[in-house]
């Protein structure tokens, strides 16, 4: 019975953190909830104009993402300037689908905070072509 509930332990444990797709999406979510953070702390508390303030939480979050991705869910052990540049590169092209949408929305009577959640998800698919087909794909492992 406890051999069972070991390898049932592994299978879960492989599975939900050894899957590179469900780390990649749990990194995507968490960093999803930091940028809305760091979104409502830059237009509420410091009273940044509403564009500035996304350009500045999405920096800040490509960087510090990269670098999570890189390690944890592609497991390189040292980050390359080459792979920064790639995912900055592909980050532009989800950027530039969130913010165009984060900044449309609100002009449509959606809360800021919301038009944030709904742009992400707009930018997901791009993200995810981007990073397993080209940043973090086979030639670059």
């Amino acid at each position: 019975m406890l051999q069972r509930n070991k390898r049932l332990f592994r299978s879960l444990y492989h599975y939900c953190i050894g899957n590179t797709l469900v780390r990649w999406w749990i990194v995507g979510l968490l960093f999803t909830g930091i940028n809305i953070l760091l979104l409502y702390g830059f237009v509420e508390i410091i009273r940044f104009p509403y564009p500035v303030a996304t350009l500045i939480a999405a920096e800040l979050n490509t960087v510090v993402r990269f670098l999570v991705n890189d390690r944890w869910v592609f497991h390189h052990p040292t980050p390359t300037w080459y792979r920064l540049w790639q995912y900055h590169l592909a980050s532009l092209g989800g950027f530039l689908i969130w913010w165009s949408t984060v900044n449309l929305f609100p002009k449509l009577g959606v809360h800021y905070l919301i038009a944030s959640v709904l742009a992400t998800a707009c930018s997901v698919v791009w993200s995810m072509a981007s990073n397993f087909l080209w940043i973090w794909g086979k030639k670059n492992k």
